[in-house]
Parts: structure tokens; sequence; C-alpha cells
């Protein structure tokens, strides 16, 4: 922790209040020049709203997908342990190879959506049409953060008292019955941390689908902050513009991870 993360942290908040030069030769420290340089550029704004567009839609997506397959697990294979394990499995794909393996099975001319180009000719292309590009990420997306909500959502649906379906059911509740007033009810904990991680998540680990899938294109449609900050320091050497867009993103997930427990926490039921 001290090695890769609370010293990196330390030097970007350094260096967010200095000039650094680009290939070492010392600094200048410029106090809150590089914050008032960042916060007037209107690329990082543009960044940040796609950040929080690609959040709030990945995260309620990969969580809906693994809550529904979750439900059907936990009625199919509630004793199957190889089934619950091999569901597991694609956690063990790096999300780099993830993105290779999602442009050959998205491609317009020869993947899975090959179908919709010879119905209309030009309807899906991700490489030019950033609607495409999107929903071309939300798909990888919503995989690579499927396994361990899964894993996340079946522990906690396993966990519900058998007694509880069967006195509902005599009491004739049917199955949606009982998914909103039993099984959603006394989820909410196992439901709060899969939001706490997946938001986190989102904002900055789509790095590796955004570097081997889209670059941030067509055009910067799908330039993230966390891929700004990258092309920012590594293309342009602006050390310490993206040492400053750095340190705004970790308030940023720290804020929002905060604002999650104080205001959703709240409605989280832990009795069962």
């Amino acid at each position: 922790m001290t090695l890769f993360f609370f010293i990196p942290i330390g030097m970007a908040l350094f260096w967010s209040f200095h000039l650094e030069q680009p290939f070492g030769g010392g600094s200048r420290f410029v106090g809150w020049q590089n914050y008032l340089r960042v916060f007037s550029d209107q690329e990082f704004w543009e960044a940040l709203a796609r950040t929080g567009v690609f959040t709030i839609v990945g995260t309620a997506l990969s969580i809906s997908t693994a809550l529904i397959i979750a439900l059907a697990a936990d009625r199919a294979v509630r004793s199957s342990t190889l089934t619950r394990n091999m569901m597991m499995w694609p956690k063990a794909v790096a999300a780099a190879t993830l993105g290779v393996v999602f442009i050959y099975i998205l491609d317009p001319h020869q993947g899975a959506f090959v179908w919709l180009n010879r119905l209309a000719p030009g309807v899906w292309n991700p490489r030019l049409d950033p609607v495409d590009t999107w929903i071309m990420l939300f798909i990888a997306n919503t995989w690579s953060a499927l396994t361990l909500t899964f894993l996340i959502l079946l522990a906690g649906l396993q966990g519900i008292p058998d007694g509880l379906h069967k006195a509902a059911a005599i009491d004739g509740a049917g199955p949606w019955r009982r998914l909103w007033d039993i099984q959603l009810p006394l989820l909410t904990p196992q439901l709060f941390i899969v939001v706490v991680l997946e938001v986190a998540d989102s904002i900055v680990s789509s790095f590796s689908l955004i570097e081997t899938m889209t670059q941030g294109g067509p055009g910067d449609a799908t330039n993230l902050l966390v891929y700004k900050i990258y092309r920012d320091g590594f293309a342009a050497y602006d050390l310490s513009g993206a040492a400053t867009q750095t340190a705004i993103l970790m308030v940023f997930v720290v804020g929002i991870t905060s604002l999650q427990y104080l205001v959703i926490e709240r409605r989280v039921e832990y009795e069962r």
C-alpha cells in the first residue's frame, strides 16, 4: 500500500503544486496555478462529464445484469458448487485482454453484429459512430465487472432463509412479490457494497478498456478523465497538469464513496 498507493499519491500532490520539467531538471513551486489552469480547461470538464455518464450507466448495467443472473442461479443451481465457480472464471481475464477480444467480437465487418450491417449497411460501426463506441464499451465493461458482482449478490441471496420464501409462498406471494418484499430488502447490504465497488471501479479502472478499444476516440467521444490524465502525462509530457488532475480525480472518488456511505447506507438492512 505504501509503495504502490501512498507514495505515488504523495508525489502527485507534490507535483500538482509545482511546475515539473518533463525530462527532469528540477521543479518550481507555483501554488494553485495548476489547479486554476485545469479548472479553466474546457476539455477537463468534458472528460469529467463523460466519466460521470460512464460511471452511472456502466454501474447500472453491471449490477442489474449480475442481479438477474444471480436470481436465476439462486433458483436453478443452488446446490451446484461447480457451476457457481465456473461463473467466476472470466474474472481471471485481464481488462486489457478483454478489450482486445471484444474489438474482434464487435468488429463491424467480421464480428457478432455483421448481420446488422447486412440488413442496413453502416448501422453498426463503433470505429466511427460515437454511440456505437459507447455501446461497445458498456458491453465490455459489463462483462468485466459481472463475475465479482454476481458472486457477492448470489452469496447474499443464498443467505436468505428458505423459511421466509416458504412462508411467503403459503401466504400466496408469487415470485415477483417475494423478489420485491423479501429478496431485495434483505439483499441491501450486498447491493450497497457492489454499488460502492462498481462506482469506484468504473471511474478509475476504465483505462485498460479505453486504451485497447478506442484510445479515447472517435474524436474525443470516449476520452474519460482517467485516460486524459494518461495522455496529458505520457503523450504531452504535462506532468504537473496530469498530477493535478490525478489529485482532483482522487478527491472526486473519495467524495463519491463518502456520499454513498452517508446517503445509501442509511437504507441498508443488516438484520435478517
